[in-house]
């Protein structure tokens, strides 16, 4: 039997993908993230090109070590020798089938909320890729979209400015100062508050804790 946090948890995931396909996106539901994992493998046909951002969601849940072992055409900008082939990498991605990231925030109705430094994740979500797959643990769901701006900007961000071990006033105080710091992982912000075209962006909402 499900306790009620399991209850509720998939409830209110159930209605988050409600929300998604009413703005256009293609959404699911799946408890796990190895159902996720498996969920987002299958979406994506043999021989596709495939390439991803700095997530660690999808890391840690073993999706890009999937693709490297699946019958697809890997971009991995994780294997670049340099940073210039790390940014041609990043530009190569931009042309991919399909390109795979999370999210730093999800409203309950449905609008995704994203922070980047360099762009190029926000970039290959606006436009670019010709699929891209999203995976969001119930973690990153947020009541509306000012609380989902405050959750990139003061949890997400904080959070990855640490992991890049950037010189910025969030990683001494660990919320947001809108600072101009030349280390700043927020120079932009993208809201995405309906998928044209539609199901260009599918959305997996997953019943766990995931990312950051």
């Amino acid at each position: 039997m499900s306790t009620p946090i399991e209850m509720r948890t998939e409830i209110l995931g159930k209605t988050v993908v409600s929300k998604l396909e009413g703005r256009h996106f293609e959404a699911y539901y799946c408890p796990t993230a190895k159902e996720a994992l498996e969920k987002a493998v299958s979406l994506v046909p043999e021989k596709s090109s495939v390439s991803w951002g700095g997530s660690m969601t999808i890391r840690n849940m073993g999706l890009t070590k999937a693709f490297h072992d699946g019958d697809f055409e890997v971009i991995d900008r994780d294997l670049a020798k340099s940073p210039e082939e790390t940014a041609n990498l990043h530009r190569q991605g931009l042309l991919a089938d399909y390109f795979i990231t999370s999210t730093n925030a999800l409203s309950q109705d449905g609008i995704l909320v994203n922070i980047d430094g360099t762009g190029n994740r926000i970039a290959a979500m606006s436009f670019g890729p010709k699929n891209v797959i999203i995976i969001c643990g119930i973690n990153k769901v947020a009541p509306n979209l000012d609380a989902a701006v405050s959750r990139a900007r003061n949890v997400a961000a904080p959070t990855n400015a640490f992991r890049f071990m950037g010189k910025t006033p969030c990683v001494t105080t660990g919320s947001c100062h809108n600072c101009t710091s030349t280390d700043s992982i927020c120079s932009q912000v993208l809201i995405t508050r309906l998928c044209r075209p539609a199901k260009r962006i599918k959305v997996i909402v997953v019943g766990e804790e995931m990312g950051y």
